[in-house]
């Protein structure tokens, strides 16, 4: 048999290979949910004599964010090129943004690409890999706007206890640096009650911790007239029974109103945490991005959170070298830096987008300069998330254990989880105060004892642990029973991940 195809008795096997933001990733859970649906099965490496290399389909779902993403993709696409030769059953797949742009050229350069999908068709995918295998030959279908929202497509979720709850698609806003509205189009909004119901059944299913996801979450309701329909959101959420947490990303500063903030404040399952993309701290680059506040007001923001909730944990999104950008400029990113005492954020040296309004502009900075600025900002960054996560040392935090976090925990014999705040704690695996040991999902309350730039540390026992109906989900998606014991590591990157990767970022 060969490496990429299956006998009649054995389903065909697939594989997603996901680039770029949140909004990718939640798309991939929708993609992994409907071939599932459509009877193939997850490709596992060296499960079987025939499936060595490569799935009987692989999926690309790409991003288009950075300059250098098409030749990303087609490097990946290259690798798979022989393989395919060899082995004509292997079907390869292109989606997300870089197919929505480029649809013309991908089966161009990459001819034994099958199927090209855009990011309004998703749930064309099973059809179209039949029709590319039945008539063999590609097939391409770009939609130009959404038909139906991905919400109602088959969703196989990545964790047991934590979930992506799209609240919206596309974006209404045209900063110069981002190409996202021109891929994912004008805002469309799900009712309140779909969002809620979805909610309700992800709890019923064992899920403790959704994210709120949108391209511009805070804006939601603009398309049904409701200015006050994101607060409004949180605050129902508040009320679903079992429903540990909620957190929501990317909200945008223009549209950040006080109602946002007193539902954070007032709803105890609304965590104290806020990812706000700040891009630059000068008002003259602000206006150059065509980001629809200045400082003032970005600040203003950060004060009435820090007021509402003084402990809360504050990220950030920042490009530095954006073009035009002087000496004046960037200090003016690091007095925001300074004043606002982020715990953290995604910095990035600008890159040229293609198909974006700065691409084209003059005054491109130097590489030299913007990489000199890029290390202050980091080095200021880490200082200020250092300071601030020792303020927490000799506190207690409730975490929700996770799983896959701790990369050092085997060697440590410690175990991770995320704070009310988003801080990744490592905490030392001593059960013996407490009845049982913790799995993902779980909830467990540990004594900070020492603390890092990017995370902080829990050595001691446990100091009290509440296992959950999380926890339960995680143990019947392992095959075990609920009472079971086991060990957790980490959990997946829902909410704002670890700070300072440099990596594409929409928002």
């Amino acid at each position: 048999m060969s490496t990429a195809s299956s006998t009649a008795s054995e389903p065909r096997t697939y594989e997603v290979r996901t680039y770029g933001c949140q909004m990718n990733v939640h798309d991939s859970e929708r993609l992994s949910g409907l071939l599932e649906d459509a009877g193939y099965v997850p490709f596992e490496p060296g499960s079987s004599a025939g499936r060595a290399e490569c799935a009987d389909v692989v999926v690309f779902n790409t991003c288009a964010v950075r300059e250098n993403a098409d030749n990303k993709l087609y490097g990946n696409l290259s690798h798979l090129a022989p393989i395919k030769a060899a082995n004509p059953g292997l079907q390869i797949a292109v989606g997300g943004c870089l197919a929505q742009k480029d649809r013309q050229t991908i089966t161009a350069r990459a001819p034994y690409v099958d199927v090209v999908f855009g990011t309004h068709n998703i749930g064309s995918l099973p059809v179209l890999l039949e029709r590319a295998r039945v008539q063999e030959e590609a097939q391409v279908e770009i939609l130009e706007s959404l038909e139906v929202f991905p919400s109602t497509l088959p969703t196989k979720r990545e964790s047991a206890y934590a979930a992506w709850v799209s609240v919206s698609v596309g974006c209404n806003n045209t900063c110069t640096f981002c190409i996202v509205p021109s891929l994912r189009g004008k805002e469309k909004d799900r009712r309140p009650g779909e969002i809620l119901a979805e909610v309700e059944a992800l709890v019923a299913e064992g899920v403790s911790e959704v994210t709120l996801l949108g391209q511009n979450v805070n804006s939601y309701g603009v398309e049904f007239g409701d200015r006050q329909a994101f607060s409004k959101l949180l605050r129902a959420c508040g009320s679903i029974d079992g429903l540990e947490r909620v957190r929501f990303t990317s909200p945008h500063p223009a549209e950040f109103t006080d109602d946002v903030i007193e539902a954070m404040a007032e709803t105890a399952n609304v965590m104290p945490q806020l990812h706000m993309p700040l891009q630059s701290g000068s008002d003259r680059m602000l206006r150059a991005m065509r980001r629809s506040y200045r400082q003032s007001k970005y600040l203003g923001i950060i004060d009435r959170v820090r007021a509402a909730m003084p402990d809360a944990a504050i990220t950030t999104d920042i490009i530095v070298g954006f073009p035009g950008e002087t000496e004046e400029d960037f200090q003016a990113t690091l007095d925001v830096v300074r004043e606002a005492r982020f715990s953290g954020a995604f910095t990035f040296q600008y890159s040229k987008r293609p198909g974006t309004p700065a691409a084209e502009l003059p005054d491109q900075v130097p590489a030299g300069v913007v990489r000199d600025r890029y290390d202050r900002l980091v080095e200021l960054v880490n200082q200020i998330a250092w300071d601030e996560n020792k303020r927490l040392v000799g506190r207690e935090v409730e975490l929700m254990v996770a799983e896959g976090e701790g990369r050092k925990d085997a060697a440590t014999h410690r175990l991770s989880g995320r704070g009310p705040d988003n801080r990744l704690v490592h905490f030392e695996a001593d059960f013996s105060q407490v009845d049982g040991e913790a799995r993902p999902g779980d909830l467990v309350t540990v004594g900070i004892t020492y603390a890092a730039p990017h995370h902080l540390v829990a050595d001691g026992p446990v100091r009290a642990l509440r296992r959950t109906r999380s926890g339960d989900a995680w143990d019947a998606r392992q095959g075990r029973a609920a009472e079971a014991r086991s060990v957790g590591l980490g959990m997946p990157a829902v909410g704002v991940p670890a700070p300072l990767p440099d990596a594409p970022v929409c928002g």
